[in-house]
């Protein structure tokens, strides 16, 4: 579940008081447009935690509570310091907005609250076993857009996020024509023989388009070494075969729990990722 789902679900139960980064003039905890919402039960999403969020918290309950016709020191704007008589030691200074909504302003909300598209990471996942579906639960929350693939049927989990797109696809290869110019792929099939024609596919689509980053595959270096004799043999040079990263993930994390290696590999997708500011 997604911030804004949980935000819709809350919403349901009554008002919240949105609060977001305006403004950040030298060093702050988030980045303008991060959000938060104080509801009657607790908080949805961060705006960067600490002295900072304490504070934020504290004036988004009194205008939940409507005390904030009652006080005249309560504004819908309100200028934190990031120094010393906040507790913290930023330097910078944070404008935050507040705005109490309804479940009816819940589309607006949506459409404003949602990130920009450029801003999303694009990741092509080929596979939905346990690594896969570990993968989708931490890309779930984070700022990406996912294709999601495999070639079986009714392997997908109901209830996705709108931002990871599952398809079934046979064969699976076909669908590397679909991925988004700038997809970094994970290909990690029930099958060494589709995680070949997959990773045979996106060689070819690289040297075509040059368009995928990352090309990133599950398994061990003897894996590896099966597979690029294998491609060899099909006439991909060892330039191309250099930019397959196998085994997947970001040195030094270490396990073979699924939760582990998609831990590993989402990190090392994001490593990769640099949103325009």
């Amino acid at each position: 579940m997604t911030a804004l789902d949980e935000l819709l679900a809350a919403l349901q139960a009554g008002p919240a008081v949105l609060v977001r980064v305006e403004s950040v003039q030298g060093s702050g905890p988030r980045e303008v447009g991060a959000w938060m919402a104080v509801t009657a039960t607790g908080l949805i999403a961060t705006i960067g935690g600490g002295h900072l969020e304490f504070e934020a918290t504290a004036h988004g309950r009194a205008l939940l509570e409507g005390q904030a016709l009652l006080d005249v020191n309560l504004s819908l704007t309100r200028r934190f310091p990031l120094g010393p008589s906040l507790g913290q030691c930023c330097g910078g200074v944070v404008d935050l907005s507040f705005e109490r909504v309804s479940v009816s302003q819940f589309a607006d909300l949506r459409q404003r609250l949602s990130p920009p598209e450029a801003s999303l990471l694009p990741v092509g996942l080929f596979g939905g076993g346990h690594v896969g579906c570990a993968i989708i639960e931490l890309l779930s929350r984070l700022p990406s857009r996912v294709q999601w693939f495999d070639s079986r049927d009714e392997i997908f989990p109901p209830g996705l996020p709108d931002h990871v797109r599952a398809e079934h696809s046979e064969p699976v290869q076909a669908a590397v024509q679909d991925l988004s110019p700038g997809s970094r792929v994970l290909i990690m099939s029930f099958s060494h023989a589709e995680d070949l024609a997959v990773l045979a596919a996106c060689l070819l689509r690289r040297r075509e388009r040059g368009d995928l980053p990352f090309i990133g595959l599950i398994g061990s270096q003897s894996k590896w070494a099966s597979f690029s004799a294998r491609l060899r043999e099909r006439g991909f040079s060892a330039a191309e075969l250099s930019g397959v990263i196998c085994p997947i993930g970001l040195a030094g994390v270490v396990g073979k729990q699924p939760e582990v290696v998609a831990l590993a590999a989402v990190a090392q997708l994001f490593s990769t990722w640099k949103p325009p500011a």
